[in-house]
């Protein structure tokens, strides 16, 4: 992980840096967001001034070098449906999906977070990209592995892929409810890995890094980082939604992380 060299303090992980490819998981820094939105507020969603936020994303696309309409990033809905896109949609007509891939010059994928995973796909031979949004629902259901089969779709090799996970909640910081940790263990009783006793009765903590990184080395990709900064506990870099709840706020900020064929 190291600073990418732009006008907004980014991270980056090396398995991305490869020759043709941008990729950039943005703070919460450098922005024109204000109050418990400062700074880089990438959330269309949130409650922010509409102009801030477009500003802010305006400002993400240009330290990926495309154009401010081609960083397309979608309605997220924690579905397991990952999209092929080819353009830039149309204003008011983004996807409701979770996952977008793409072999289009001059596009950014992006992905917004506030303790979901946001993991960010390359096969730099194939040049094809992918970025995905995995909460906790989206990475049981499958939007990993979706994201993956549809790069290889358009003509990547899994092997060949590489991805890395952005800022996510810890396992320190999400702590979860006997319902929860039952359906993970419905899906599958090795599950039982990703939990730790929490200090409260009938609950857990549940380790959401490990649970993605799992799932992804499972599909037996090419590499994965995990950047292991955790949203939660660093409110001067990352927006959280949890933070935000435990913190009795209105609402929340969004993070952005997203690649590019440049």
């Amino acid at each position: 992980m190291n600073n990418q060299t732009t006008s907004l303090p980014v991270l980056t992980a090396s398995t991305l840096q490869r020759d043709g490819i941008a990729h950039a998981f943005f703070t919460r820094q450098g922005g024109a967001s204000m109050d418990i939105y400062a700074s880089l507020n990438g959330g269309v969603g949130s409650k922010d001034e509409p102009g801030a936020v477009n500003e802010n994303r305006a400002r993400m696309a240009a330290a990926l070098g495309v154009d401010r309409e081609n960083l397309l990033v979608p309605y997220q809905i924690h579905s397991a449906d990952a999209l092929h896109v080819q353009q830039p949609w149309a204003e008011g007509t983004r996807p409701r999906c979770d996952g977008l891939v793409t072999s289009t010059p001059g596009l950014a994928l992006g992905v917004t977070g506030a303790d979901c995973g946001m993991i960010l796909f390359a096969d730099s031979r194939a040049r094809v990209i992918g970025a995905c949004h995995a909460g906790w629902k989206g990475a049981l259901t499958g939007i990993l592995e979706a994201t993956i089969a549809a790069m290889e779709s358009l003509g990547a090799t899994r092997s060949a892929i590489d991805c890395a996970l952005g800022p996510t909640i810890g396992p320190a910081s999400y702590e979860v409810g006997s319902e929860f940790v039952a359906r993970f263990l419905e899906a599958d009783e090795n599950n039982a890995r990703f939990f730790t006793a929490s200090a409260r009765d009938g609950h857990s903590m549940f380790d959401l890094p490990a649970f993605i990184a799992m799932r992804i080395e499972s599909a037996r990709v090419g590499s994965f980082t995990n950047l292991a900064l955790d949203t939660y506990a660093d409110d001067e870099k990352f927006y959280s939604y949890r933070r935000s709840v435990h913190r009795k706020e209105a609402d929340y900020g969004r993070l952005v992380s997203a690649i590019a064929l440049v």
